[in-house]
């Protein structure tokens, strides 16, 4: 039997009957395990034994959660760590090496960003942003020491959207593997592999998890890439995900549709009021047909997401007045949540990125970004409204 999405995320990977009838997945709180004799511990050392051996190197809670999102991204195998950034910083040390490069989409997130600039003072890793608008502009970009791809789509925080499909093409033929942060579409909305993509990672604090109580991370790919960096990345660096951490994620995972169908649907209702609102100047979201990708997210989105990046009249001044005088609406750095969130990315998420390239990516003094949360859209509203009012 084949189930859908909304199925998968409730039940995949998960049979009661092995766990003494417990609905809930169990929390297999332990450090280690033991072996019934010294031939069973030598034979899963020697990976002759699927048993377990020490929770740095696989945990019953967790591998329920990594079982599920793999089956949600229509991946091979999954991977979980302590912290998106875990993720990320894995996966590219696990495809790259002294003097490699990488060619990333032009805005990334922040951290994202600092980490290049690590890998580049330290091994000589260089990286090129593009906003990788077509074919030409992308085998322009890729250079004979490329080994990664890597990409953000909707970019954070300008909202720019980039064709999976096209890029997977391009990569294919160079045989450089395609990296997607697919954190601001969840797979619900927006599957990457299918796309011809190799791997994925999520940030999984944000809509995956949804309820602003856990840091994770994840990753999914083929069952060889994923066994390469569970073994030697995630080992060896140690970032690995808490049993509870898994837990909060399993049961963040049973409401994602439902949830994103709100998020998705308030966005689209702000959207529309933010567009109208005289000092508002520039409104951008994947699903606005005025966007200059809008082409690009109907062909490779179900929805938009609740994510909103929009431009105020006026500077960085204009833009802070505006966000301290806005009520219920959380002034906070992350997203997804069931709480509307808005921050400041200049001065923020994306401080740690040179002026220089902010403006590059697109990333002005008065750009805001905001997570539409799960409230009435009207109360959203009436307090973005009376903000903007008293500007």
């Amino acid at each position: 039997m084949t189930n859908r999405f909304e199925t998968d995320a409730i039940h995949h990977a998960y049979d009661s009957k092995d766990h003494y009838d417990s609905l809930a997945t169990p929390i297999y709180q332990t450090s280690t395990y033991t072996f019934a004799n010294a031939e069973q511990g030598e034979a899963r050392f020697a990976g002759e034994d699927s048993g377990f051996i020490y929770s740095r190197l696989g945990n019953p809670t967790v591998k329920h959660l990594e079982e599920r999102i793999a089956k949600l991204e229509n991946a091979e195998a999954g991977l979980a760590f302590a912290s998106g950034m875990a993720a990320v910083s894995a996966t590219l040390i696990a495809l790259t090496k002294a003097n490699d490069h990488i060619l990333c989409s032009r805005g990334i997130y922040g951290c994202t960003f600092g980490l290049l600039d690590i890998m580049r003072d330290k091994y000589n890793i260089q990286s090129d942003f593009s906003f990788m608008e077509s074919e030409t502009v992308l085998r322009q970009m890729i250079q004979d020491n490329t080994t990664v791809i890597y990409i953000e789509t909707p970019i954070n925080p300008t909202m720019k959207m980039i064709d999976l499909e096209m890029v997977a093409r391009v990569a294919k033929e160079y045989d450089i593997p395609v990296v997607v942060d697919n954190t601001f579409s969840s797979p619900y909305l927006q599957r990457p592999i299918d796309l011809g993509c190799d791997i994925v990672l999520h940030s999984a604090t944000k809509y995956i998890g949804g309820h602003g109580d856990v840091v994770g991370g994840l990753l999914v790919g083929k069952e060889e890439f994923i066994s390469e960096v569970a073994m030697t990345t995630q080992k060896d660096i140690g970032g690995i995900m808490a049993p509870f951490d898994a837990w909060l994620l399993l049961r963040g995972l049973k409401t994602l549709p439902i949830r994103m169908d709100r998020h998705s649907d308030n966005a689209e209702k702000i959207v529309a009021k933010l567009k109208a609102h005289p000092k508002v100047k520039s409104v951008y979201y994947p699903f606005d047909p005025d966007h200059e990708h809008y082409h690009i997210a109907q062909k490779q989105m179900k929805l938009g997401a609740g994510v909103i990046s929009f431009e105020l009249e006026g500077g960085k001044a204009e833009a802070q007045a505006f966000l301290n005088k806005l009520s219920f609406i959380k002034l906070a750095v992350s997203l997804g949540d069931a709480e509307s969130l808005i921050q400041h990315p200049a001065t923020m998420t994306h401080s740690v990125v040179p002026e220089e390239s902010r403006q590059h990516m697109g990333i002005t003094d008065s750009l805001i970004r905001m997570s539409c949360g799960l409230e009435a859209w009207e109360d959203i509203w009436e307090d973005l409204n009376q903000a903007l009012e008293q500007m």
